[in-house]
């Protein structure tokens, strides 16, 4: 049996389209905001505590999406560790929804339809997909004992069904703030 495999989830800092109410999804161009540059460094400065009391990440992966990559870089220069980024990590597509005010499309998306997806983007069913697939991935071949994904709120919400074993009808309702670290652990 293959002893556990522990997940330490950043979830990105602030990005400018956070900060307006914009809705992200893919968009691979949004950068971080001062305030998500200063979240950033908090979570990066958690896992470099955690690197020195012994339970710190030996490897460093991260969504290929700016905001990620930049929240990844201040990981990385705390840690020591090398950067690589994944697609797998990204955060839910929502295609032709992305860039317009969050607060419009409450009328517009089906929260409550696993299956339910706008057009050019993805549903949770396949979000959950693609992580679980990633995580599967990660289990057969963990690059160390803990990684750490730099990702985002949806993408962290099915890792955490994945985890517990739950469909994606069952995500959890809450979304770890921006700059925040959540530990998984697979068995």
């Amino acid at each position: 049996m293959a002893a556990p495999l522990t997940l330490l989830l950043v979830r990105h800092g602030q990005s400018e389209w956070n900060a307006a109410g914009l809705m992200q999804g893919q968009t691979a161009h949004v950068p971080l905001t001062e305030l998500g540059h200063q979240q950033a460094a908090q979570a990066a400065a958690e896992l470099a505590a955690r690197t020195r009391d012994g339970g710190g990440p030996g490897a460093l992966v991260s969504s290929d999406l700016h905001r990620a990559v930049q929240t990844a870089e201040h990981c990385a220069a705390a840690t020591g560790l090398a950067l690589s980024t994944t697609p797998a990590l990204r955060e839910q597509g929502y295609g032709v929804l992305e860039g317009r005010p969050s607060r419009e499309l409450w009328d517009v998306v089906d929260w409550t339809d696993p299956h339910w997806s706008a057009e050019g983007g993805e549903s949770l069913t396949q979000l959950h997909s693609r992580v679980a697939g990633y995580l599967d991935r990660l289990r057969a071949d963990p690059p160390a004992a803990v990684v750490a994904l730099v990702t985002h709120g949806d993408t962290i919400r099915a890792a955490q069904a994945v985890v517990a074993g739950l469909g994606p009808d069952q995500l959890p309702g809450v979304t770890p703030h921006n700059g925040t670290v959540t530990k998984l652990v697979l068995t």
